[in-house]
């Protein structure tokens, strides 16, 4: 009997579309002898909808058709799986849509990668692909990542973090306290967004403050970082568990400008094919045209220093799965610093994957099976503890006797 996988997409994102595309790609994948594919999409309102046309990419031209002939359900826990049951229910209609055994969540971004979705998953009890609810928000979060990387012996570059209301009440004092901190040139970014949505560079106060508009319409923190001159960027993904992981490929992403945006990874030549109704994607592009260097053109000391440094902070932050590892590169000075990490890159980072003889179908399969494996794990731990604390418990006459009581 076949494994129900219940793959999501999409939520209430900023990398919404990306997420789509990300998932119905990795679906043409799956291995259908062993597993029968439910896509769920997620709307930007958090509604489930399901039906024969979710894992299609053409059909999210017209996202209003789309729904109107696919069934949103509702998740419920039902023993060991999670029944899909329809919402809202009508009468003399069969009540469940259908169930899953395990969720393969394939999200971007905040309110979905960055543990909220994870923990759902988690109070549903069902078994679930990728990092968990810590390691995703641990993950999300560029400047916590920071501070526990560094404390491990990470390299990472030094930065500043801000709030919407430092800025609002003083633009000029935190423009000041950049400058005296960091000078130029800067990196700002929003503190939790990926796909370079809202992260701008600055040589100068006129554009700082630009930049830290920009960053602040995303995000109500931002953070500021020195922008690396003489500038290579080197990515690489790790597959694994805090047990054993392993590092890919590296590649080097080849960017137009200073900075590789939005536009440049998922837009780019709009002449690029797609991926059609779950098709398989043509070869190893990722997820659009964006151009890059596999392998990266560094060396092979710098490609074993980038591979290591990579798995050390994957097993550090407690990742599960596949994730990946952006590096900058001083290519004068030959210092490398990790930049961020992606625990549900775009295209699950499958092209980096393929050049050590590992395809698309088997790292699904890996990471599935991981799953799996931390599900079993997990029924060894114990969950409740049992004590007669509520007994003879008296909190008095309703909320105003309660007050101040202790248990």
């Amino acid at each position: 009997m076949k494994i129900k996988l219940g793959v999501m997409f999409g939520g209430k994102s900023v990398e919404h579309e990306i997420s789509i595309i990300s998932a119905i790609q990795a679906i043409g994948y799956i291995n259908k002898e062993k597993y029968e594919v439910i896509p769920i999409y997620i709307t930007k309102g958090n509604e489930f909808y399901v039906g024969e046309d979710i894992g299609k990419i053409e059909s999210y031209t017209n996202l209003g058709n789309l729904l109107k002939n696919s069934q949103r359900v509702v998740p419920v826990k039902d023993g060991n799986k999670v029944n899909l049951i329809k919402y809202p229910q009508k009468m003399f209609q069969k009540g469940v849509y259908d169930y899953i055994d395990i969720a393969f969540p394939v999200v971007h971004g905040t309110n979905v990668e960055d543990g909220t979705l994870q923990g759902y998953l988690n109070m549903l009890d069902i078994p679930f692909v990728g990092c968990d609810v810590i390691s995703s928000a641990v993950g999300m979060d560029k400047y916590v990542m920071k501070t526990v990387l560094k404390d491990n012996n990470i390299p990472v570059l030094d930065c500043r973090l801000f709030s919407g209301k430092e800025y609002d009440s003083d633009s000029d004092l935190v423009a000041d306290e950049i400058e005296k901190a960091i000078g130029y040139p800067v990196i700002v970014k929003p503190v939790n967004l990926g796909s370079s949505i809202g992260i701008s560079k600055a040589e100068n106060r006129e554009k700082l403050l630009q930049a830290l508009d920009t960053a602040f319409s995303y995000a109500s923190k931002v953070l500021v970082e020195r922008a690396i001159e003489n500038l290579k960027e080197i990515n690489c993904s790790v597959l694994g568990d805090y047990e054993a992981a392993e590092a890919s490929e590296c590649e080097e992403p080849v960017n137009s400008g200073e900075i590789l945006d939005f536009e440049q990874k998922y837009i780019g030549d709009s002449s690029a094919k797609g991926t059609k109704g779950g098709a398989k994607a043509s070869g190893s592009k990722g997820m659009a045209t964006l151009k890059r260097k596999i392998p990266a053109d560094i060396s092979p000391e710098q490609r074993d220093i980038i591979r290591k440094m990579a798995v050390d902070a994957f097993k550090c932050l407690g990742c599960n799965g596949v994730s990946r590892i952006d590096f900058m590169m001083d290519t004068v000075t030959g210092e490398i610093w990790l930049n961020e990490i992606n625990t549900i890159p775009g295209s699950l980072s499958f092209y980096l994957w393929e050049p050590l003889g590992v395809p698309y179908t088997e790292l699904l399969d890996k990471m599935i099976a991981l799953a799996l494996k931390r599900e079993r794990e997990n029924e060894n731990i114990t969950y409740a503890f049992d004590s007669n604390v509520l007994q003879g418990v008296k909190l008095g006459g309703g909320a105003k006797g309660a007050k101040g009581s202790k248990v």
